[in-house]
């Protein structure tokens, strides 16, 4: 069985096999940009990790975890153009690079070639893998949705937070391990466990994106350190903050978290003292491993004893620092 480390290098070598035209360039070279750009493959490697614990034979699963990898890198191209960012894993984003339309040409191209990817998968789960990944990809751009949404409501609870990440960002880790499993051979009931796995440790790892964006180390992040804030984005930090803030304290963080005249830095360090008054950032950590658990009471139910790379995996992907 491969560890993570071989499953990145795998990915990544895979990667540079798909073969993209070199014409027209303006399409398809901001494709082999973002595909090249320094990532972790969380999804991708969730797909053949959980693959593993049912079969060794990696070469029934590239395909797939191939096109989750594709996929995701869609949505981001899309997700950048979305929120204005400048930086995507240390390095311009795609419409900062080229512009906007050719963004979402390129973006648009990848989803395509994400099905295409999963058209050679065997005829008796190809249409299951299907449509849980059709099912995903409607989700997903309904939690993109909604983060919109939220942008303009001012009542804004931390139950519609958490199902907006949940659909943003939980369902495809979620879909990459039922997929996996699938393919792999598990049963539809080992499978729905895993999806369900990948659903708690989803939300979980965009809480702690979510922290990671004020308190991460600034050389390591990859990102503006308080983006969110900068933003004015409703993250749970803020959410929290605001239920158990006192009269006083509310007034305060929501007089600096919605003043876009503020100087960016006078902004984002006045808004993380009011979190640090509030103890946010340990408040914080305790939802995610609350969610954590959650995720390894689904992995501990599954017919195979041997499951300890998801262990590994979902231990990994909430002690990172990028």
């Amino acid at each position: 069985m491969k560890d993570f480390s071989e499953l990145q290098f795998l990915i990544n070598n895979e990667i540079n096999k798909i073969n993209f035209p070199s014409h027209p360039s303006n399409l398809y070279d901001p494709i082999k940009y973002i595909l090249n750009l320094r990532a972790k493959r969380m999804r991708s490697i969730a797909l053949l990790t959980s693959f593993q614990i049912y079969n060794s034979d990696l070469k029934f699963a590239i395909d797939a975890a191939l096109a989750i990898e594709v996929f995701h890198n869609f949505t981001l191209i899309h997700d950048d153009i979305m929120d204005n960012a400048s930086l995507r894993r240390g390095s311009q984003t795609v419409h900062e690079k080229w512009d906007k339309n050719i963004a979402i040409l390129s973006g648009d191209t990848m989803l395509v070639k994400s099905y295409s990817l999963l058209i050679g998968l065997d005829f008796s789960i190809q249409r299951d893998v299907l449509d849980i990944f059709s099912e995903t990809a409607k989700k997903v751009c309904e939690g993109q949705q909604l983060d919109m949404d939220f942008e303009n409501m001012d009542d804004l609870s931390i139950d519609q937070y958490l199902e907006m990440i949940k659909l943003k960002t939980s369902v495809l880790l979620a879909a990459s391990f039922q997929i996996g499993a699938l393919i792999g051979g598990a049963s539809k009931s080992d499978a729905l466990l895993l999806y369900n796995f990948g659903l708690n440790l989803g939300i979980a790892f965009q809480l702690q994106d979510d922290l990671l964006d004020l308190y991460a180390d600034k050389n390591k992040f990859g990102k503006n350190i308080g983006g969110d804030i900068i933003s004015n984005k409703k993250t749970f930090l803020f959410l929290k903050s605001l239920s158990i803030a006192n009269d006083n304290q509310r007034n305060n963080l929501l007089s600096h978290y919605l003043n876009n005249d503020l100087r960016t830095n006078e902004k984002v360090e006045s808004v993380k003292s009011i979190f640090d008054e509030l103890n946010i950032y340990d408040i914080t950590k305790e939802f995610i491993s609350s969610y954590h658990n959650k995720a390894i009471s689904c992995l501990n139910s599954v017919t195979v004893r041997d499951h300890n790379s998801l262990n590994y995996f979902a231990d990994l992907l909430l002690e990172r620092e990028v």
